[in-house]
C-alpha cells in the first residue's frame, strides 16, 4: 500500500471502470467500498446493468498493457483459461469489403466475452483485503457541506426484495434527513453526477447490435484470434472466437437499417454482408441462444473539465464522463487510461477534483474524436462536417486502400485504433506516402 490518502473511499458502481478504480484506490485508502445495485461478484453472465455484455467485445493494445500493470500475469491467466489472446494486426480486418494485409504489431488483443473479463477483474479486486463490494444496494444521492464545495457522504439503501417504488421513497426520505449510511474520505468510480453549467455533447447514431453466440463446427478451427470488421454503409459485423468452444457474431446497423432478432432474419442480414465467409461460416452453425438486441442511441460526452468549480472529493470517470460508440472497442481501454491518471493524482496526495477532471478530459479527447469523426462518413449521420472531418475521412479511406497491400499502414492504423498513438501518427511520411500511392476507389466522406 502506498502512503495513505484517507481512511475510506467509495466507488459508485461495480462496472469495469468502477472495478479498475477500486483496484487503484486500494493502494491509497485503508478501506474501499464498491456499491452496486446488482449482484456483481462471481457473476459471469450478462446482468441488467450491462445489457451489452452478450455482444462481441475487445480489449485491445493500450488497455491490455495498462491492465498488465494493475493485474500482473493478466494475459498469461487468460491464455491458461483458453481465452483468445492474439495480436491486433494478425486478426482479419475488412473495411469496405477489402482485407487488410496482416502484420504482427506486438499489440495484444483479447476478444473474450465481456462478463468473463469483468468476472476476472472483479474477483481479483474483491480478494483484496481492504476492498468490500456492497451489492444489491441503491445509492440515494450525495451529501455535502452547506456551501456544496465538498461531498461528505453517500447515503445508501439495501435493495433486498424491495420494489423500485420503495427505493425511490427511501431516497427522498434520506435526502430530507441528510443522514449518511456511508461516510467516506474520497470517492471515485463510474457513477454520474448532475452536470451543471454545460450540456453534454451528443453524437446520435441510432446504433443497433444484434448478437448470436454460435458453435460453428469447422469454422471453429479458423476463427481463433480472428475478427471480421466489415464497414460498408451502413452495416458492420464482428465475428470471432470468445473461448475454446464458442464464437460470437455481432451484426450492427445504423440509421434505421437494423439486424433482425429472429433467427431467419438474422441469417438473411448476415447474407447481405459483402464478405461472404461470415455467412458461410454461420449458416450451418448451431446457435447457442436466440439473437439478442442491444440499442445504443447516441455517444454522449459530459464536459466536467470545462466547469470552473466542482465539489471536492467527488471524481467521475468511465461512462459517467463519456459513453463511446461500442463499434470502436474503446470503452475498457479508456477506463484503464483514466484509472492510471487517478493513480498518478493519488500519488501526489488527495487529488483536486478540477485537476483530475481536466486530466480525464484530455484522455477522452482522442477516442471521442476518432469515433465521432468516423461516424460522420455516413451520409445520414447528423453532425457538423467541417474541414477536419471531411478531409480526415477522405484520407482514412485512402489508408484503408493502402492497408490492403502495405502491412506498415495496417500497423499504423492498429496503433491508432488501439489508442497507442494519436491520430496524427497517420500522417507520418512513410504512411502518408503509401496512402498517396494507393488511392484506390471507393466512396469519400459524406457531405
Amino acid at each position: 500500500m502506498n502512503q495513505s490518502v484517507g481512511d475510506r473511499a467509495v466507488v459508485l458502481g461495480g462496472s469495469i471502470a468502477g472495478t479498475f478504480s477500486a483496484r487503484v484506490l486500494s493502494e491509497f485508502y485503508r478501506e474501499v467500498i464498491v456499491v452496486d445495485r446488482d449482484q456483481v461478484v462471481s457473476v459471469s453472465r450478462p446482468r441488467r446493468g450491462t445489457p451489452h455484455a452478450g455482444h462481441a467485445h475487445g480489449l485491445h493494445a493500450r488497455g491490455c498493457l495498462i491492465l498488465e500493470e494493475l493485474f500482473p500475469n493478466l494475459l498469461r491467466d487468460l491464455r491458461h483459461a483458453e481465452l483468445p489472446v492474439g495480436d491486433l494486426g494478425e486478426q482479419r480486418w475488412y473495411f469496405n469489403a477489402r482485407p487488410f494485409r496482416s502484420t504482427r504489431t506486438g499489440l495484444p488483443s483479447v476478444t473474450a466475452q465481456r462478463p468473463v473479463l469483468e468476472g476476472y477483474f472483479r474477483d481479483k479486486v474483491a480478494a483484496l483485503p481492504n476492498v468490500t463490494f456492497l451489492e444489491r444496494t441503491d445509492v440515494l444521492g450525495f451529501l455535502s457541506t452547506p456551501d456544496a464545495r465538498r461531498v461528505t457522504g453517500v447515503p445508501g439503501a439495501f435493495e433486498g426484495s424491495e420494489c423500485r417504488k420503495c427505493i425511490r421513497s427511501r431516497r427522498r426520505s434520506a435526502r430530507r434527513r441528510h443522514r449518511p449510511r456511508i461516510a467516506y474520505s474520497g470517492l471515485a468510480g463510474g457513477a454520474g453526477i448532475p452536470a451543471t453549467g454545460r450540456a453534454a455533447d451528443d453524437d446520435r447514431s441510432g446504433l443497433h447490435h444484434t448478437a448470436l453466440p454460435t458453435l460453428p463446427g469447422h469454422a471453429q478451427r479458423h476463427a481463433i484470434h480472428q475478427l471480421h470488421h466489415i464497414t460498408p454503409v451502413p452495416a458492420r459485423a464482428f465475428f470471432g472466437q470468445v473461448d475454446h468452444t464458442t464464437c460470437i457474431l455481432s451484426l450492427t446497423g445504423i440509421l434505421g437499417d437494423h439486424p433482425p432478432t429472429d433467427p431467419d432474419g438474422f441469417l438473411a442480414f448476415a447474407k447481405t454482408l459483402p464478405v461472404a465467409d461470415v455467412y458461410e461460416q454461420i449458416r450451418h452453425a448451431e446457435p447457442l441462444s436466440a439473437p439478442a438486441c442491444f440499442r445504443f442511441p447516441a455517444s454522449v460526452r459530459r464536459h466536467y473539465e470545462r466547469l470552473p468549480r466542482l465539489p471536492e472529493r467527488l471524481l467521475v470517470l468511465g461512462d459517467a464522463v463519456c459513453s463511446l460508440n461500442p463499434n470502436y472497442s474503446q470503452g475498457m481501454t479508456v477506463a484503464a487510461m483514466e484509472v492510471m491518471a487517478l493513480h498518478r493524482h493519488l500519488s501526489r496526495g488527495t487529488p483536486s477534483t478540477v485537476a483530475f477532471m481536466r486530466a480525464v478530459g484530455r484522455i477522452v479527447d482522442n477516442p471521442w474524436f476518432i469515433s465521432t469523426t468516423s461516424d460522420l462518413k455516413y451520409a445520414g449521420m447528423k453532425g457538423p462536417r467541417g474541414l477536419t472531418a471531411r478531409s480526415g475521412n477522405a484520407y482514412v479511406t485512402r489508408l484503408h486502400h493502402a492497408a490492403v497491400k502495405d502491412p506498415a499502414v495496417t500497423n499504423a492504423l492498429m496503433r491508432v485504433a488501439g489508442l497507442i498513438d494519436r491520430p496524427t501518427a497517420l500522417i507520418r511520411p512513410r504512411v502518408l506516402l503509401s496512402a498517396m500511392r494507393r488511392q484506390g476507389s471507393g466512396s469519400g466522406p459524406a457531405r
